[in-house]
């Protein structure tokens, strides 16, 4: 096991740094999140921070990097208050993962990247056809952290758009079998392998495995 004091991190070349600490919190989602300016300017960008906030109300979360550089999700979301968030599917990794890159304002990701935008009846920002997941959100707020000049964009689900035999009784998702991949690092992708699906944790009570669709196996 090799130990790493916070000085060996400073030491590190820039990109060496951000490619360590990114791998440190674990596997993460993997999304794309999907804007619409007011000149009908489409922009989809990858994100590996979305994070549950509450369910009632369904509130999701995700970390948006500093203003300091152009940022057009960012612009996009305080300018028209909706977005989408898009479970990145086996099918098109590569494509979501290219939305990174830095592309002008006049040019969309959609294009750029070879995915589809499509809409839902009176919805302004756009979602990815080609995901199997696909979350329409309405901002509720942006929370500076100041400490490094990023932010968390608060959000509350609108709608959900989800391939309905993946939905089980108990309202749990198989997002493995929607082909949902996750992330590590900047730049890991991977399909997954579900261990199990465990009942409620309860005080000197034994924990037992369930069904995908939440009964208990035995």
């Amino acid at each position: 096991m090799k130990h790493y004091k916070q000085n060996d991190l400073a030491q590190m070349k820039e990109r060496e740094r951000a490619r360590f600490v990114n791998c440190l919190s674990g596997f993460k989602s993997a999304n794309v999140i999907g804007t619409r300016d007011r000149r009908q300017q489409d922009n989809l960008a990858i994100v590996s921070s979305v994070v549950h906030l509450g369910s009632n109300p369904p509130f999701l979360g995700f970390v948006m990097r500093p203003q300091s550089v152009t940022r057009h999700t960012w612009e996009n979301i305080e300018e028209s208050g909706v977005y989408t968030i898009n479970h990145v599917g086996e099918s098109f990794f590569k494509q979501a993962h290219q939305t990174s890159a830095r592309y002008p304002r006049e040019q969309s990701e959609f294009d750029a990247c070879d995915l589809t935008p499509e809409f839902m009846d009176g919805f302004h920002a756009p979602y990815v056809a080609e995901s199997s997941l696909r979350i329409g959100m309405q901002l509720v707020e942006i929370i500076p952290i100041q400490h490094n000049d990023t932010a968390l964009i608060v959000g509350e689900v609108r709608w959900v758009d989800v391939q309905e035999d993946a939905v089980q009784s108990d309202g749990y998702i198989d997002i493995e079998g929607l082909g949902t991949m996750t992330i590590s690092g900047l730049d890991g992708y991977h399909s997954t392998s579900r261990a199990a699906r465990l009942s409620y944790a309860k005080p000197d009570k034994e924990l037992r495995e369930l069904h995908i669709n939440g009964e208990t196996k035995g």
